[in-house]
């Protein structure tokens, strides 16, 4: 059979969805370039917010639609997981659903839609951790000259507003030396960076009774490829990064002076209503050393404005860290009502239109300090890995900038993609930087 395999979300499904297109290729299945080619649909869905589910159901719904007799669709990861069977009441013509926790199962399912014919087949085990991976199945993502690479699933982060761990279940590590045997494969492969991704790598190897994994792992992957040029840390928990780690990132000169480090808020009464960490002074400390260790370090974080409750008050003291702190890179959500969670059972919900209003305040403030932090790269020499070429132009991304979600550098030359060169920083925008070759790079 040929499957068409389509995933959606963030890069941590991206690992899943090739994991499940290893798996198939392994038990004989081929790959198809678009749905009409295939006999079986597959989509990894995101069920983290209102707007990754209605983009799942919606695609679901269109390839429902368009099914020819004889296809079978499956909707397998995060919103099959959290909805369930009734997934089937927004889409009717599933024929199979699997919970991200089992995506390993794929191969199974698919085998048992080929012998059924009588309805949907529901593979949703009541396990309260992802299951066991199968030996030889790769966790890695590759996306030109770089790869994400998943050290860990799950989360067991108390935060009020986010359904992950009713999703994915508590933090699961993997075994380091599975982890590091993958980055030896990548790199072999041409891979230029290893983008490391969990829930929050911060707490890597805590299940495992690792101290200080996070920085252990770093130290003991770049031993093992120390010819891999880029090596770039995500989603950093606030309050997990201790001085060793700090000094890890600053050690070696293979690791991206940039992280990831999602706060959520400012304000110490808004992050105790999403129990996440409330003491502002400990955080600016923090955001302090990674500075002082790392001058040239990138720093990116997260918000939510309208959050339940949330006063005027406690957004102007979020604008004002914002302004304070001049993170390079932020990005800002508006808070939505997620089932099952505790924060969907607070008073006080801020109105739609305060919400959107709040957004657009917040993001035209942090435009502003985004082009000013990019300004002051003017002038300077940075490394680039070209990710297009075309027209007379290259784009590509400078170690400040992290696939998918930051800005890019334009280069008017065409150069080879998935190298990388030197190049002079001469002029900025709000989130893209302009430069020119440097002569001999």
């Amino acid at each position: 059979m040929r499957y068409f395999l389509i995933s959606l979300g963030c890069p941590k499904n991206t690992v899943d969805a090739e994991s499940m297109g290893q798996l198939l290729n392994d038990a004989g299945y081929r790959a198809a370039d678009s749905p009409q080619e295939a006999e079986l649909l597959i989509v990894n869905t995101c069920g983290f917010i209102e707007s990754a589910r209605a983009e799942s159901i919606g695609l679901l719904q269109e390839l429902a639609q368009d099914k020819r007799p004889g296809q079978r669709l499956v909707a397998a990861g995060c919103l099959a997981q959290r909805a369930g069977k009734s997934l089937t009441d927004h889409v009717s013509g599933l024929d199979g659903i699997l919970g991200t926790r089992r995506w390993m199962d794929i191969v199974k399912l698919a085998e048992g839609m080929r012998q059924s014919r009588h309805g949907a087949l529901y593979h949703i085990p009541n396990e309260g951790v992802i299951a066991s991976e199968p030996v030889g199945v790769t966790r890695a993502a590759t996306q030109g000259a770089s790869a994400y690479l998943k050290i860990a699933d799950g989360c067991r982060r108390p935060c009020s507003f986010c359904a992950i761990p009713l999703i994915k279940g508590p933090a699961r590590s993997r075994p380091p030396e599975a982890i590091i045997a993958e980055a030896r494969q990548l790199v072999a492969a041409g891979v230029q960076e290893i983008i490391l991704i969990a829930q929050d790598t911060t707490d890597y190897g805590h299940d495992l009774n690792l101290r200080a994994g996070l920085a252990s792992l770093i130290d003991d992957l770049l031993n093992a490829v120390p010819e891999l040029p880029w090596l770039r840390v995500m989603y950093a928990y606030p309050g997990a990064i201790t001085p060793r780690l700090i000094d890890t990132l600053a050690r070696h000169p293979q690791v991206c002076h940039y992280l990831d480090l999602p706060l959520q808020h400012a304000h110490p009464d808004v992050l105790k209503r999403m129990r996440r960490p409330a003491n502002m002074i400990s955080v600016s400390r923090q955001i302090d050393a990674l500075r002082a260790a790392m001058p040239d370090i990138a720093l990116r974080t997260t918000f939510i404005v309208g959050f339940p409750g949330e006063t005027e008050a406690e957004f102007a003291e979020l604008e004002m860290f914002v302004r304070e702190v001049a993170f390079d890179k932020v990005g800002v959500f508006t808070y939505s009502h997620e089932e099952g969670t505790a924060a969907a059972e607070l008073p006080d919900d801020v109105p739609p239109e305060i919400k959107n209003e709040r957004y657009e305040r917040l993001m035209a403030l942090q435009q502003g300090i985004s082009f000013s932090r990019n300004q002051d790269q003017v002038g300077q020499s940075l490394k680039v890995l070209i990710e297009g070429s075309g027209d007379g132009l290259s784009l590509g991304r400078t170690y400040r900038d992290a696939p998918e979600v930051d800005g890019l550098l334009i280069i008017e030359e065409e150069l080879p993609v998935g190298e990388m060169f030197q190049a002079q920083i001469i002029g900025a925008m709000e989130y893209d930087l302009i430069g020119e070759l440097e002569p001999g790079s």
